[in-house]
């Protein structure tokens, strides 16, 4: 039976999910909410049929969020505003018998720090509570996690090394704009690079370790090692991992931007006194930056983005390199969107249908990778994120 979904945030990620919930029959209403309604009305003029409907929430506020359920009663929420709300988005479900899904971990506004354990201690609330929480399920974290899975199942007995890349080798035509929330972003790519290798985690400083990797369809391009959540997860998940690694691409350009914009203080979390109100510098960069749900227009180009795997099947050792490959002006063209909302929108909506359907509801906390891959690696073909997987690797990875 098809059921009624309520989606928290109203960004560029989210109108790809709504407009792929419309698409699918897994869903009986769609329920869209947002801090600022007329976000709302914003993704409603790419429809083609009316949302059942659009609500003001201030996700931070607990009596708001109840108020909201209480009057929707959806099955499942999928959360897609900000990693502070993780916490007090999954407390409301618990309280209104909701499942859950995100696609990124809880982060305190107070510490750009990515950690699983916050989310994780609410495993034993929601299988008492017979409700399922799925973690992560945009593209990295999400499909990079199922890419892993589906590697383990099918082709290895151990995994020992993993490297998961991210290139976009598009261009946006401006002088500096992040594709996701920029407060989001550079608190990401400004804190410490961090591995795990032979059971320890390392860290370096930010963006310090560099590697030239060729991505197909795109070509070398500088990618720099930066800790990212999946990793947490996976080597917690699959013990036989010796070391995991994640880069990301970043032009010169792009990393003189961001030095000039940390030595002037700008990239701050920490407030500071400003004509006699306290302000966050970071949130006011914010402001002043792109919107990055306004790129897609003018974006050319591709992203890439997988998973090479190293480890032994059959007593014998193994590498293959599993990933996708999207095109900024096609996600624009269908779906008024630029690839790196398309590839994180799509993956929520095929987590939300497999919660939905049944395959995938198990009460308790999940990680992407710890339920079965293969549905969630077939829908990925059917809904415009085709993968690839080769055994003759594209991918060298040699650190400067």
């Amino acid at each position: 039976m098809a059921k009624k979904i309520l989606i928290i945030g109203a960004g560029g990620v989210s109108g790809v999910t709504v407009q792929k919930c419309l698409a699918y029959t897994a869903f009986a209403e769609i329920h869209l909410a947002s801090r600022r309604l007329e976000s709302c009305h914003k993704i409603q003029t790419l429809l083609s049929k009316p949302l059942a409907g659009i609500h003001q929430v201030d996700a931070d506020q607990a009596d708001e969020l109840d108020a909201l359920m209480q009057r929707v009663q959806p099955f499942l929420v999928i959360h897609l505003a900000l990693p502070y709300q993780d916490l007090t988005i999954m407390e409301a479900c618990l309280r209104n018998k909701c499942h859950y899904l995100d696609t990124a971990n809880y982060e305190p506004r107070d510490e750009a720090k990515f950690e699983y354990s916050w989310q994780w201690k609410y495993q034993q609330k929601f299988k008492d509570a017979q409700l399922m929480a799925l973690l992560g399920s945009g593209f990295d974290p999400g499909v990079t996690n199922v890419f892993v899975a589906y590697a383990a199942k099918h082709h290895f007995d151990e995994i020992h090394h993993l490297d998961i890349v991210d290139c976009n080798g598009g261009d946006h035509g401006q002088a500096f704009a992040t594709n996701f929330n920029p407060e989001i972003n550079i608190r990401e790519i400004t804190q410490a690079g961090k591995y795990f290798h032979n059971q320890q985690w390392h860290t370096t400083p930010p963006l310090e370790q560099k590697s030239k990797i060729n991505y197909p369809k795109i070509g070398s391009r500088d990618s720099y090692l930066m800790y990212h959540e999946e990793l947490e997860s996976l080597v917690k998940h699959f013990p036989s991992i010796k070391r995991a690694r994640f880069w990301m691409t970043f032009s010169e350009e792009y990393l003189t931007h961001l030095r000039v914009m940390q030595n002037i203080g700008i990239t701050s979390i920490q407030p500071t006194e400003f004509q006699g109100r306290e302000i966050i510098p970071i949130e006011f960069l914010k402001h002043l930056l792109p919107n990055p749900e306004d790129l897609s227009a003018n974006y050319t180009g591709q992203t890439c983005i997988g998973t090479h795997i190293e480890g032994v099947k059959n007593g014998q050792q193994k590498s293959i390199f599993i990933w996708n490959n999207s095109s900024h002006e096609l996600c624009h063209k269908d779906y008024q969107a630029q690839a790196v909302s398309f590839t994180t929108g799509v993956p929520a909506m095929i987590g939300a249908s497999l919660i939905c359907n049944g395959t995938w509801l198990k009460p308790g906390v999940w990680n992407m990778e710890q339920l079965d891959p293969d549905p969630f690696m077939e829908a990925l073909n059917q809904q415009g994120l085709p993968w690839q997987l080769t055994e003759k690797s594209p991918i060298v990875i040699t650190t400067a």
